[in-house]
């Protein structure tokens, strides 16, 4: 699912985008690498339209707020710093100066202050570009309801990887506006199934959308490091 880029002649590219996704629960629907799935193929639609070395996802990463569902991983914000900075920094070792980390998880909250507090960094999808994305894919569901394997993750997967999901997404739709406390309590609280959102309204077309408005949108992300589009 994530080949390398053995094969890709990848000297003078001085940007590499850097996947990071996850491993836990999506409910009944979605697999357990929705989030480095998704990463990675955004990652891919990127590599495939601008000079950027595509590198392979991290999978593990800050999943706390999903402890108790099976197939669940979680590494601490501490060593997703490390692994994220070394990278980094053998990355400039060999001239390549600069990396976005194509962040598919939304509980990596320590992706924004690796970028804040390093060099060449940059973090996308930002709030911005997931707007325009789901403006122009027509995304139903809002931005804070379709929180987790809703309508916009079941929609990327039912285009690019079809044959990952399982039955059921059609009838899999919860919602749950208040969740003051998840950081706390976690999400088993808000939600039995694991699903928070409406992933009956997904479909393969705005999918294709959402990935589309995305490549789009990193156009301004090579803007910051003074490259050509």
């Amino acid at each position: 699912m994530f080949p390398s880029d053995t094969t890709v002649d990848v000297r003078g590219r001085s940007v590499a985008v850097l996947p990071v996704g996850s491993t836990e629960q999506h409910g009944p629907h979605l697999p357990l690498a929705t989030d480095s799935v998704i990463a990675w193929t955004i990652a891919s639609e990127i590599a495939a339209r601008y000079p950027v070395r595509l590198l392979p996802p991290i999978q593990f990463s800050c999943s706390q707020e999903h402890a108790g569902w099976p197939g669940t991983v979680s590494i601490s914000a501490s060593t997703l710093i490390s692994v994220v900075t070394d990278i980094a920094e053998s990355l400039r070792r060999n001239g390549v100066t600069n990396v976005v980390l194509v962040n598919g998880h939304g509980g990596n909250y320590v992706l924004s202050n690796i970028v804040q507090e390093g060099e060449g960094l940059a973090l996308f999808p930002g709030r911005d570009d997931w707007a325009f994305a789901r403006e122009k894919a027509g995304i139903e569901t809002s931005a804070y309801s379709d929180m987790h394997a809703g309508e916009l993750e079941t929609s990327i997967l039912l285009h690019a990887h079809p044959d990952l999901i399982r039955p059921g997404y059609e009838d899999s739709d919860h919602l749950a506006e208040d969740r003051r406390h998840m950081l706390t309590l976690g999400l088993a609280p808000y939600t039995s199934s694991g699903v928070i959102g409406r992933p009956s309204l997904a479909s393969a077309r705005k999918g294709e959308l959402l990935l589309a408005g995305l490549t789009e949108s990193f156009r301004h992300y090579l803007d910051l490091f003074g490259l050509p589009a």
